[in-house]
């Protein structure tokens, strides 16, 4: 008889009608979402926790200009764009989802999150980061001396 959806679009209210007796009765309906899992560097599986996601981002932007609710945005974006990928999904995935969002919102916290997403252990490390964020050219640009 009638459907609607709710506002957040995870709902679906339906209207009906029995054919036999003609009694009126309402349905609700729900989107069922397959667990995403993600495969450890150790070889263990554990669910996508986007609150680990987000945890990682504070750290990452901490004394960064950046808001709570980016941080939100960005990691409910990883989440959409890795459940794309599948149902199990690796976390170096993760990790290059995260920095792909991270890198358009600031890139100092990017730099921050690869050192430990990547595993930095010098400084050629944070170089070649750098140099991969910026592009070559910004990269000289930051690095010349300004000629007067």
């Amino acid at each position: 008889m009638d459907s609607r959806q709710s506002e957040d679009g995870q709902l679906i209210r339906r209207r009906r009608a029995c054919l036999a007796c003609g009694r009126r009765f309402t349905t609700f309906e729900r989107l069922e979402e397959v667990p995403l899992t993600v495969l450890k560097r150790s070889g263990d599986r554990e669910p996508f926790d986007s609150t680990k996601v987000v945890a990682g981002l504070e750290l990452a932007t901490k004394g960064r200009p950046v808001a709570a609710d980016d941080l939100d945005r960005i990691a409910a974006a990883v989440e959409e764009s890795l459940r794309l990928e599948g149902n199990e999904i690796t976390s170096d995935l993760v990790g290059r989802a995260v920095l792909e969002h991270l890198r358009e919102l600031d890139v100092v916290a990017a730099v921050r999150f690869a050192s430990v997403y990547k595993e930095f252990d010098d400084l050629a490390d944070f170089e070649r980061e750098l140099a991969e964020l910026m592009g070559p050219s910004r990269l000289t640009e930051a690095t010349e001396p300004k000629r007067h």
